[in-house]
């Protein structure tokens, strides 16, 4: 069973992160029936290139709150919301009369597991499209495949006989899902996005995760241009993948984009296009066969160049730097201070990870 759900958890992560054009008719078909399973009468079909766009563009006799938050909130969010919530609860209730054992497994191995992947990808983009500090995430919770991926292997993989009326319900929401990109209701009208043109990812679990990234352009495009670069799954200007030079770097002040920006260039390229100027340098005790390095980086501080104990996946050992105190002057000593450690504790390990 577990191969079988793992073959519809990535069924499902293709549709959400698929980059064909929308299924407009049928996006519009699914959304109209759950307006009306909500109590609400169809809307009018509002498309946007992009989630950027849904919050620069406002179709006709639809107003916006400030940071675009009014496309988050309001009467046909809580009615649809409230409708999804009292599905869930009924399947649930079923899903515990037949296969409960399974459930916890299924919810590890497919709900949260595309939760992560999709909240981290997509999810990603639709929160930099507008203002982070005020982006509710209820409501990209709800329109994220992994609770209806995981309803939908419970039916197919477990054979659970969900009652007709709520089968039908649940399959409006997985072609609401399934044939566009995000969208927002109202009352009267329902903001539609295209799926992006670009979608780049890497695998960072081990139940099949995955988090955008590429190191040489945009990881998320949608086809009007707009576009979100990432690092290992970190969003980041698009100066760090298109030219992480060493003054660039040296100027931004976010450590975080710092660090992405150097491990793109590499920390050798880095440390050489900086101009900073080598301490000393050390065999590493806790990881035999590799050199410690230790440089100047700025005023009371130094950055040590160490090589990772474990292999990546590609099979290589990445070279990283930690930054340290200015008075450390043994590159021993500096390793050893990254783990609370004295330089003898430190040469006393086996080996680091």
């Amino acid at each position: 069973m577990q191969r079988e759900a793992a073959a519809v958890r990535e069924e499902w992560l293709g549709r959400a992160l698929s980059v064909r054009p929308a299924d407009r008719p049928a996006a519009e078909a699914a959304i109209s029936g759950l307006y009306r399973l909500a109590g609400l009468d169809p809307p009018r079909f509002h498309w946007v290139p992009s989630p950027l766009a849904a919050f620069e563009t406002v179709p006709p006799g639809m107003r916006l709150r400030a940071h675009g938050a009014g496309v988050l909130e309001g009467p046909a969010v809580r009615a649809l919301g409230a409708s999804l919530a009292r599905l869930r609860l009924d399947l649930d209730e079923e899903i515990r009369g037949h296969c409960s054992g399974l459930a916890g497994l299924f919810r590890q191995q497919v709900q949260f597991s595309l939760a992560t992947s999709v909240r981290g990808t997509l999810g990603l983009a639709a929160r930099s499209a507008h203002d982070p500090e005020r982006a509710a995430g209820t409501w990209y919770d709800r329109l994220c495949v992994s609770r209806i991926a995981y309803f939908d292997v419970v039916r197919r993989v477990a054979g659970v006989p969900f009652a007709p009326e709520r089968v039908r319900h649940l399959d409006l929401w997985a072609a609401a899902l399934s044939s566009a990109g995000w969208w927002w209701p109202h009352e009267d009208v329902c903001v539609v996005s295209e799926r992006p043109a670009v979608v780049r990812t890497e695998v960072c679990g081990d139940d099949g995760e995955v988090r955008p990234h590429a190191p040489d352009g945009p990881a998320i495009r949608y086809r009007d241009g707009w576009d979100v670069h990432a690092w290992h799954g970190r969003p980041v200007p698009s100066w760090v993948i298109d030219d992480p030079a060493p003054d660039r770097i040296e100027r931004e002040t976010n450590v975080e984009i710092r660090r992405c920006a150097i491990e793109h260039l590499g920390w050798p390229a880095y440390i050489e296009g900086a101009g900073l100027r080598l301490v000393s340098t050390a065999p590493d005790p806790g990881n035999p066969g590799s050199e410690l390095r230790l440089y100047d980086l700025r005023p009371e501080t130094r950055v040590l160049l160490a090589v990772n104990g474990s292999v990546e996946r590609d099979g290589h050992r990445r070279r990283y730097g930690l930054t340290v105190p200015g008075a450390i002057r043994d590159p021993v000593a500096a390793a050893a201070w990254t783990y609370g450690l004295s330089a003898e504790q430190y040469s006393l390990l086996a080996r680091r990870t």
